[in-house]
């Protein structure tokens, strides 16, 4: 990791990577032999084969009220996760890169209606697509220029090759972006290659899951005149204390990064992905705003318990109430959820009843989701089966880590998320 700068910091203890805040469950509503249920729930994954192994941490008013570790970050060497257990938390990532973003946008560096060619010129001359194939595609010009907002909220046309859903997706897959970039390609030269390709849709008339952040992280690279990895360094993860979060995991860690894992297609049981989790421990070309950081359990609770202090922990503000708020809100036109105004993803919860924000999904209505929630709660995931949300009305934190790609093999998040809110009782 580079840059971890001290200055305005917060005091680390010798235990900074363990959550020490916990609290007796009942303290802050929560009932314990109810709690116990989430436990059994996940564990069953794990004792099938269906999971190496997992974190869960539920945390109430500030409090630890929960956290439960079960199961192996290493099951080929028998080696347990443990408190200080390092995670790819790839599009957890996204969240972070947002907030860098919306740091520049506080101290007037830019705005979010700005046209994204002024950072990438290369924008300036996108196409979209219109018909025919991808050996003869027909695109027509773009009638709206990509805004800043487009990009934090996936509005901005993009797409990703892994989704597999339109001929743009295939284009995205034959110009070496399917999970990731070539070897070798730069986060600068990677916009610029994304610009050559056309757009789903025109700006900001539909959403679509995308590369869309990792042109924000090139973003926040133009305006900061830093890499981005030295702007998470110096600007959150130090002040914040987040001493284990990076793009890759450095030789004298490695021993504690999980392994990564996806199912077997014939058994369904978890099956070593070495090929692909090995490019967590080495340093990247690729500066993934939308995917690449490794955290710990310890280091993310701080990043969530910042964004549900709205914008500052123990002394330290990163943003104001106001800005967390604008974030947080729905940014979807006429207040559309994903499921109306979206294209479809291949993930394990539909998304009736949830918006998006500038960087985070936002639940418009739980009865619609058919989910426990509140209003205006927000959070992600990550592909490797990671996830999280904050509930502000309830002084809820929830977030579960595992190493399970991709995130749709097991319908892990719905049932994270109800049984944590069947525990509290108050």
């Amino acid at each position: 990791m580079v840059g971890n700068s001290t200055e305005g910091a917060v005091t680390v203890n010798a235990r900074a990577n363990v959550l020490t805040n916990e609290v007796d469950a009942g303290a802050v509503g929560m009932d314990p032999k109810r709690l116990r249920l989430l436990d059994e729930h996940f564990e069953k994954y794990v004792d099938d084969g269906r999971l190496p192994g997992f974190h869960l941490v539920v945390s109430r008013h500030g409090k630890v009220a929960h956290q439960h570790r079960y199961g192996m970050r290493d099951v080929e060497a028998s080696l347990p996760i443990e408190d200080d257990t390092m995670y790819r938390i790839y599009s957890m990532t996204k969240p972070i890169t947002s907030v860098a973003l919306m740091m520049l946008v506080e101290e007037g560096k830019l705005l979010l209606n700005d046209p994204v060619s002024n950072f990438i010129p290369s924008f300036g001359s996108s196409r979209v697509w219109r018909s025919g194939s991808v050996v003869k595609p027909f695109t027509e010009p773009v009638t709206e220029p990509m805004l800043v907002w487009h990009l934090l909220s996936h509005t901005a046309g993009l797409t990703y090759g892994f989704l597999y859903q339109s001929p743009v997706d295939d284009l995205y897959r034959r110009a070496g972006f399917e999970w990731g970039v070539q070897r070798g390609v730069t986060l600068e030269e990677a916009c610029d290659k994304w610009a050559a390709l056309p757009l789903l849709f025109q700006p900001g008339t539909e959403w679509n899951y995308s590369v869309a952040t990792d042109v924000v992280g090139r973003i926040v690279e133009v305006v900061s005149g830093q890499t981005l990895e030295e702007f998470f360094a110096q600007r959150i993860f130090a002040p914040l204390g987040m001493y284990d979060t990076g793009f890759f995991t450095p030789e004298d860690k490695v021993h504690r990064l999980a392994g990564l894992y996806q199912p077997d297609p014939a058994t369904r049981r978890a099956k070593r992905l070495d090929n692909m989790g090995k490019a967590a421990t080495h340093r990247p070309t690729f500066l993934s705003g939308g995917g690449g950081l490794v955290s710990t359990a310890y280091d993310y609770h701080r990043f969530l318990q910042m964004l549900a202090n709205d914008g500052q922990l123990d002394g330290v503000r990163m943003l104001s109430p106001r800005t967390v708020r604008l974030m947080t809100a729905n940014h979807l036109p006429n207040d559309a959820d994903i499921t109306e105004y979206g294209r479809p993803l291949d993930l394990e919860n539909a998304y009736d009843g949830f918006g998006f924000g500038l960087g985070f999904s936002v639940l418009l209505n739980p009865a619609r989701a058919k989910l426990h929630g509140s209003v205006g709660d927000f959070g992600w995931g990550g592909a490797a089966s990671t996830t999280f949300w904050v509930d502000r009305a309830e002084g809820v934190i929830a977030a579960f880590y595992t190493q399970l790609l991709p995130s749709s093999t097991w319908p892990l998040r719905p049932y994270f998320k109800n049984l944590v809110y069947q525990a509290l009782v108050d």
